[in-house]
């Protein structure tokens, strides 16, 4: 029975594609900062374990803990909505650390037991405001940008030992837990100047027509790690599709 580690799955994406992968019959080891047993169904098949992927003792611990692992999926993140002058350092370093920096170093602790092996999948979820840029997400867009360079590199490295690495990229999801932490990260810190533009994007983002839903992603991410010929790039969700359209990318 194949076994699948997850990050962020307290809720939103990472809960969705923890259930995705319950209901296909595999083993699922659900990771979040602060494990709760009430947010899937009980299952022997199910394991969950406390991660911080911004700390190498966290990451080290739940890989141990893990066990063998067929597939890993890197979908913990932060989000941050606010203009450059006006998000923190702080701020923007916390999103570096877990969004970019936090799935190489899952990558890093799984990497040996699957090179080992000659087989396995890496599935990272960025973002397809990648492919076309928002106001107000610059931070969390570079981020993201970086995580994808990162991936489609080291996918070259990884098939030397078969093991596939992909992306899945999701659009914009304001009614999850991640878009609205994004929203408060934007704190009280947005400049005056800058204040009625990136309310105006604010209810941009709450009013669109196409969103994303968890389920779009989880579908995504199922096809990333299962079929050998999934596309390196995957949107997941209305608006993301739409996107990957306007700027002449492929929608397999």
């Amino acid at each position: 029975m194949p076994r699948i580690l997850i990050t962020g799955c307290s809720s939103g994406f990472g809960l969705t594609i923890a259930q995705r992968f319950l209901d296909e019959g595999w083993e699922v080891v659900a990771t979040m900062r602060s494990p709760r047993a009430d947010l899937l169904p009980a299952s022997e098949r199910l394991t969950l374990l406390p991660l911080d992927v911004t700390d190498a003792q966290s990451v080290a611990a739940a890989v141990a803990a893990a066990g063998p692992l067929d597939a890993l999926v890197n979908n913990a993140g932060v989000g941050l909505l606010n203009v450059v002058e006006g998000a923190t350092m702080e701020a923007m370093r916390e999103v570096f650390e877990t969004n970019t920096l936090g799935p190489i170093a899952m990558t890093r602790a799984v990497m040996p037991q699957f090179r080992a092996r000659g087989g396995g999948a890496i599935v990272n979820v960025s973002s397809s405001v990648t492919v076309r840029p928002l106001a107000a997400l610059s931070a969390y867009s570079a981020s993201k940008a970086a995580l994808n360079a990162f991936t489609e590199s080291f996918a070259l490295e990884a098939a030397l030992f078969g093991v596939r690495v992909r992306l899945v990229l999701p659009g914009s999801a304001p009614a999850t837990s991640f878009g609205q932490n994004a929203i408060a990260r934007m704190g009280l810190e947005i400049p005056e100047p800058y204040n009625a533009f990136v309310m105006d994007r604010l209810g941009a983002l709450r009013g669109a027509s196409e969103v994303t839903e968890p389920e779009d992603v989880a579908r995504a991410v199922w096809r990333a790690v299962v079929e050998p010929d999934a596309p390196m790039k995957s949107p997941a969700g209305a608006d993301a599709v739409s996107w990957f359209r306007e700027a002449g990318l492929p929608v397999a």
